[in-house]
């Protein structure tokens, strides 16, 4: 299989250590590996662009059963190919530079700033659809007993 774009293999876009352990078959099918290219494309490249470096890859796409076994939202963007958790472990940008600058200046579904606290978030959310349905939504993702909210900043 090609990559999915310039800095990112199939091999990491499917990748899934609870897919290994469970022996869950991880594999997109044409239209979620159109909008994993998409996302790569329109999202990962300019943010990488930017950070002038390597970005962390923390999961991108989810097949259903995938998503089911890591407990993920039914709904979930991950299992369309259309959502990427990415993480500043280079030290080139801080988690909190790259989400100031995807909602600067690229055009996303949601971004989410993924619990960590005010200063930085633990890893980023983002998502996109296309340049006509994206809502540019950002949100915040914080536990409330014991459960995780999604709060609207924008």
């Amino acid at each position: 299989m090609k990559n999915i774009s310039k800095n990112i293999t199939y091999k990491e876009a499917t990748h899934s250590f609870t897919a290994k352990r469970f022996d869950i078959e991880n594999i997109p099918d044409k239209e979620q590996l159109y909008n994993m290219m998409a996302i790569a494309e329109k999202i990962f490249q300019p943010l990488r662009r930017w950070v002038k470096g390597p970005i962390k890859i923390n999961s991108f796409f989810r097949s259903d059963s995938l998503n089911k076994a890591l407990g993920g939202a039914s709904g979930s963007q991950h299992r369309k190919g259309m959502a990427i958790d990415i993480d500043d472990i280079y030290g080139r940008k801080t988690n909190k530079q790259m989400f100031d600058w995807i909602k600067a200046n690229l055009n996303f579904d949601q971004l989410i700033w993924e619990f960590g606290d005010e200063k930085n978030p633990s890893w980023l959310h983002v998502s996109y659809i296309n340049e006509d349905k994206n809502r540019n939504r950002v949100l915040i993702a914080e536990k409330e007993y014991g459960k995780t909210v999604y709060k609207i900043i924008k």
